[in-house]
Protein backbone atom coordinates (compact mmCIF):
# COMPACT_ATOMS: atom_id res chain seq x y z
CA UNK A 1 0.00 0.00 0.00
CA UNK A 2 2.88 2.36 0.73
CA UNK A 3 4.34 1.63 -2.71
CA UNK A 4 1.04 2.43 -4.45
CA UNK A 5 0.58 5.66 -2.48
CA UNK A 6 4.16 6.76 -3.15
CA UNK A 7 4.39 5.89 -6.84
CA UNK A 8 0.93 6.32 -8.40
CA UNK A 9 1.79 9.97 -9.03
CA UNK A 10 5.03 11.25 -10.56
CA UNK A 11 5.77 14.95 -10.73
CA UNK A 12 8.75 17.17 -11.33
CA UNK A 13 9.39 20.87 -11.75
CA UNK A 14 12.17 23.36 -12.27
CA UNK A 15 14.98 23.60 -14.76
CA UNK A 16 16.48 21.08 -14.84
CA UNK A 17 13.45 19.03 -13.83
CA UNK A 18 13.69 17.87 -10.23
CA UNK A 19 11.46 15.02 -9.09
CA UNK A 20 9.67 15.07 -5.75
CA UNK A 21 9.58 11.26 -5.65
CA UNK A 22 11.96 10.95 -2.69
CA UNK A 23 9.68 13.19 -0.64
CA UNK A 24 6.60 11.16 -1.60
CA UNK A 25 8.32 7.90 -0.64
CA UNK A 26 9.41 9.32 2.73
CA UNK A 27 5.93 10.69 3.37
CA UNK A 28 4.29 7.32 2.62
CA UNK A 29 6.81 5.50 4.81
CA UNK A 30 5.76 7.54 7.83
CA UNK A 31 1.98 6.95 7.46
CA UNK A 32 -0.02 4.53 9.56
CA UNK A 33 -2.27 1.97 7.87
CA UNK A 34 -5.32 4.12 8.57
CA UNK A 35 -3.69 7.19 7.03
CA UNK A 36 -2.58 5.16 4.00
CA UNK A 37 -6.14 3.98 3.40
CA UNK A 38 -7.39 7.56 3.66
CA UNK A 39 -4.79 8.69 1.11
CA UNK A 40 -5.36 5.76 -1.24
CA UNK A 41 -9.11 6.32 -1.50
CA UNK A 42 -9.86 9.22 -3.79
CA UNK A 43 -6.34 9.41 -5.23
CA UNK A 44 -5.41 6.03 -6.71
CA UNK A 45 -8.73 4.28 -6.06
CA UNK A 46 -11.46 6.54 -7.46
CA UNK A 47 -15.08 6.45 -8.56
CA UNK A 48 -15.59 6.34 -12.33
CA UNK A 49 -17.41 9.68 -12.21
CA UNK A 50 -14.59 11.27 -10.17
CA UNK A 51 -13.28 14.53 -11.62
CA UNK A 52 -9.79 15.81 -10.91
CA UNK A 53 -9.59 19.16 -9.19
CA UNK A 54 -8.20 21.84 -11.46
CA UNK A 55 -4.79 22.86 -10.20
CA UNK A 56 -3.54 26.43 -10.52
CA UNK A 57 -1.35 27.13 -13.51
CA UNK A 58 2.37 27.05 -12.84
CA UNK A 59 4.36 30.25 -13.45
CA UNK A 60 5.38 30.73 -17.08
CA UNK A 61 9.06 30.52 -16.21
CA UNK A 62 8.75 27.17 -14.40
CA UNK A 63 8.76 23.87 -16.28
CA UNK A 64 6.57 21.23 -14.62
CA UNK A 65 5.50 17.69 -15.42
CA UNK A 66 2.91 15.48 -13.73
CA UNK A 67 1.76 11.94 -14.46
CA UNK A 68 -0.96 10.40 -12.32
CA UNK A 69 -2.36 6.86 -12.42
CA UNK A 70 -5.64 5.78 -10.88
CA UNK A 71 -7.89 2.74 -10.59
CA UNK A 72 -11.44 3.78 -11.44
CA UNK A 73 -14.38 1.82 -10.04
CA UNK A 74 -18.13 2.00 -10.19
CA UNK A 75 -19.76 3.68 -7.20
CA UNK A 76 -20.85 0.28 -5.90
CA UNK A 77 -17.38 -1.27 -6.19
CA UNK A 78 -15.77 1.82 -4.68
CA UNK A 79 -18.04 1.70 -1.61
CA UNK A 80 -17.37 -2.02 -1.19
CA UNK A 81 -13.61 -1.48 -1.48
CA UNK A 82 -13.76 1.39 0.97
CA UNK A 83 -15.57 -0.79 3.51
CA UNK A 84 -13.08 -3.64 2.94
CA UNK A 85 -10.09 -1.38 3.53
CA UNK A 86 -11.65 0.07 6.66
CA UNK A 87 -12.23 -3.50 7.85
CA UNK A 88 -8.53 -4.19 7.24
CA UNK A 89 -7.62 -1.25 9.47
CA UNK A 90 -9.96 -2.49 12.21
CA UNK A 91 -8.51 -5.99 11.90
CA UNK A 92 -4.98 -4.65 12.23
CA UNK A 93 -5.84 -2.49 15.24
CA UNK A 94 -7.66 -5.37 16.92
CA UNK A 95 -4.68 -7.71 16.48
CA UNK A 96 -2.17 -5.17 17.73
CA UNK A 97 -4.10 -3.63 20.62
CA UNK A 98 -6.80 -6.04 21.80
CA UNK A 99 -5.91 -9.61 20.87
CA UNK A 100 -4.38 -10.56 24.21
CA UNK A 101 -7.36 -9.10 26.07
CA UNK A 102 -9.82 -11.13 23.98
CA UNK A 103 -8.24 -14.56 24.53
CA UNK A 104 -7.35 -16.46 27.67
CA UNK A 105 -3.91 -17.79 26.82
CA UNK A 106 -3.48 -19.48 30.21
CA UNK A 107 -5.53 -22.55 29.30
CA UNK A 108 -5.67 -24.92 26.34
CA UNK A 109 -9.14 -23.96 25.17
CA UNK A 110 -8.18 -20.29 25.16
CA UNK A 111 -5.05 -21.01 23.14
CA UNK A 112 -7.05 -23.03 20.61
CA UNK A 113 -9.54 -20.18 20.27
CA UNK A 114 -6.69 -17.72 19.78
CA UNK A 115 -5.13 -19.99 17.18
CA UNK A 116 -8.40 -20.23 15.24
CA UNK A 117 -8.82 -16.46 15.43
CA UNK A 118 -5.30 -15.89 14.11
CA UNK A 119 -5.85 -18.38 11.27
CA UNK A 120 -9.04 -16.57 10.26
CA UNK A 121 -7.27 -13.20 10.46
CA UNK A 122 -4.37 -14.52 8.37
CA UNK A 123 -6.78 -15.76 5.69
CA UNK A 124 -8.50 -12.38 5.56
CA UNK A 125 -5.20 -10.47 5.49
CA UNK A 126 -3.98 -12.73 2.67
CA UNK A 127 -7.05 -11.79 0.60
CA UNK A 128 -6.33 -8.09 1.12
CA UNK A 129 -2.66 -8.64 0.30
CA UNK A 130 -3.45 -10.34 -3.02
CA UNK A 131 -5.83 -7.54 -3.93
CA UNK A 132 -3.24 -4.86 -3.12
CA UNK A 133 -0.55 -6.76 -5.00
CA UNK A 134 -2.82 -6.86 -8.03
CA UNK A 135 -3.24 -3.09 -7.81
CA UNK A 136 0.51 -2.59 -7.51
CA UNK A 137 1.20 -4.84 -10.50
CA UNK A 138 -1.42 -2.98 -12.53
CA UNK A 139 0.14 0.34 -11.58
CA UNK A 140 3.65 -0.90 -12.41
CA UNK A 141 2.50 -2.12 -15.82
CA UNK A 142 0.87 1.25 -16.47
CA UNK A 143 4.11 3.01 -15.50
CA UNK A 144 6.08 0.85 -17.95
CA UNK A 145 3.62 1.54 -20.77
CA UNK A 146 3.69 5.26 -19.96
CA UNK A 147 7.50 5.25 -20.02
CA UNK A 148 7.51 3.50 -23.40
CA UNK A 149 4.99 6.00 -24.75
CA UNK A 150 6.94 8.95 -23.36
CA UNK A 151 10.02 7.76 -25.27
CA UNK A 152 8.15 7.27 -28.55
CA UNK A 153 8.88 9.43 -31.56
CA UNK A 154 5.34 10.84 -31.44
CA UNK A 155 5.74 12.21 -27.90
CA UNK A 156 9.29 13.43 -28.50
CA UNK A 157 8.13 15.27 -31.60
CA UNK A 158 5.21 16.79 -29.70
CA UNK A 159 7.09 17.76 -26.53
CA UNK A 160 10.42 18.85 -27.99
CA UNK A 161 9.49 19.92 -31.49
CA UNK A 162 5.83 20.93 -31.19
CA UNK A 163 4.77 18.54 -33.97
CA UNK A 164 1.52 16.69 -33.33
CA UNK A 165 1.01 13.08 -34.54
CA UNK A 166 -1.18 14.37 -37.39
CA UNK A 167 1.69 16.56 -38.60
CA UNK A 168 0.25 19.88 -37.44
CA UNK A 169 2.77 22.17 -35.78
CA UNK A 170 2.07 24.03 -32.55
CA UNK A 171 4.33 26.92 -33.47
CA UNK A 172 4.49 28.70 -30.07
CA UNK A 173 5.95 25.55 -28.47
CA UNK A 174 7.91 24.32 -31.49
CA UNK A 175 11.60 23.65 -30.91
CA UNK A 176 12.59 25.47 -34.07
CA UNK A 177 10.81 28.63 -32.88
CA UNK A 178 12.68 28.43 -29.57
CA UNK A 179 15.90 28.09 -31.54
CA UNK A 180 15.07 31.14 -33.65
CA UNK A 181 14.37 33.15 -30.50
CA UNK A 182 17.68 32.06 -29.00
CA UNK A 183 19.52 32.92 -32.20
CA UNK A 184 17.91 36.35 -32.20
CA UNK A 185 19.07 36.93 -28.63
CA UNK A 186 22.62 36.08 -29.63
CA UNK A 187 22.88 37.65 -33.09
CA UNK A 188 20.45 40.57 -33.30
CA UNK A 189 21.72 43.94 -34.45
CA UNK A 190 19.34 46.66 -33.36
CA UNK A 191 16.61 44.02 -32.85
CA UNK A 192 17.00 42.45 -36.32
CA UNK A 193 18.83 39.22 -37.21
CA UNK A 194 19.87 37.95 -40.66
CA UNK A 195 17.83 34.84 -41.43
CA UNK A 196 20.73 33.08 -43.16
CA UNK A 197 23.09 33.74 -40.24
CA UNK A 198 20.52 32.48 -37.74
CA UNK A 199 19.99 29.35 -39.84
CA UNK A 200 23.71 28.52 -39.79
CA UNK A 201 23.92 29.28 -36.05
CA UNK A 202 21.01 26.91 -35.31
CA UNK A 203 22.33 24.17 -37.60
CA UNK A 204 25.60 24.12 -35.67
CA UNK A 205 23.98 23.96 -32.23
CA UNK A 206 20.66 22.23 -32.87
CA UNK A 207 21.10 20.13 -36.02
CA UNK A 208 17.78 18.36 -35.41
CA UNK A 209 15.89 21.66 -35.62
CA UNK A 210 15.69 22.15 -39.36
CA UNK A 211 12.87 23.54 -41.53
CA UNK A 212 12.24 20.21 -43.27
CA UNK A 213 11.22 18.67 -39.93
CA UNK A 214 8.33 21.12 -39.84
CA UNK A 215 7.25 20.74 -43.44
CA UNK A 216 9.02 23.91 -44.57
CA UNK A 217 11.49 24.34 -47.41
CA UNK A 218 13.36 27.30 -45.91
CA UNK A 219 13.96 29.33 -42.77
CA UNK A 220 11.93 32.15 -44.28
CA UNK A 221 8.94 29.81 -44.61
CA UNK A 222 9.30 28.81 -40.94
CA UNK A 223 9.28 32.47 -39.94
CA UNK A 224 6.26 33.14 -42.15
CA UNK A 225 4.27 30.07 -41.09
CA UNK A 226 4.86 30.57 -37.37
CA UNK A 227 3.51 34.15 -37.46
CA UNK A 228 5.63 34.86 -34.41
CA UNK A 229 8.28 36.98 -36.11
CA UNK A 230 8.49 40.08 -38.25
CA UNK A 231 10.27 39.62 -41.58
CA UNK A 232 11.85 42.30 -43.75
CA UNK A 233 14.35 42.48 -46.58
CA UNK A 234 17.44 44.66 -46.74
CA UNK A 235 19.96 45.47 -49.42
CA UNK A 236 23.48 44.60 -48.25
CA UNK A 237 26.42 45.01 -50.66
CA UNK A 238 24.02 44.94 -53.56
CA UNK A 239 22.32 41.76 -52.38
CA UNK A 240 18.82 41.41 -50.98
CA UNK A 241 18.76 39.50 -47.67
CA UNK A 242 16.00 38.51 -45.23
CA UNK A 243 16.09 39.69 -41.63
CA UNK A 244 13.74 38.85 -38.79
CA UNK A 245 12.86 39.85 -35.24
CA UNK A 246 10.58 38.50 -32.54
CA UNK A 247 7.15 40.12 -32.71
CA UNK A 248 6.41 42.51 -29.90
CA UNK A 249 3.26 41.82 -27.93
Amino acid sequence: MKAVVAHHEISASGSPLESNQARRIADAASKTLGNLVGTLLGTYVTRSEHEEAVEPDAPDNIISLKIKMSLQMSAEDYDRTQNDLKELVRLRNNLVHHFIDQHDLWNLAGCRGAQESLAAAYSRIDQYFEQLRGWAEHMDQTRRLAAEFAQSDAVINLMLKGIAPDGLVDWPTAGIVCALREAADELAVEEWTPVATAGRWIAERYPEQLPAKYGCSSWRQVIHESRLFDLRYRETNGQRAAWYRVKKI
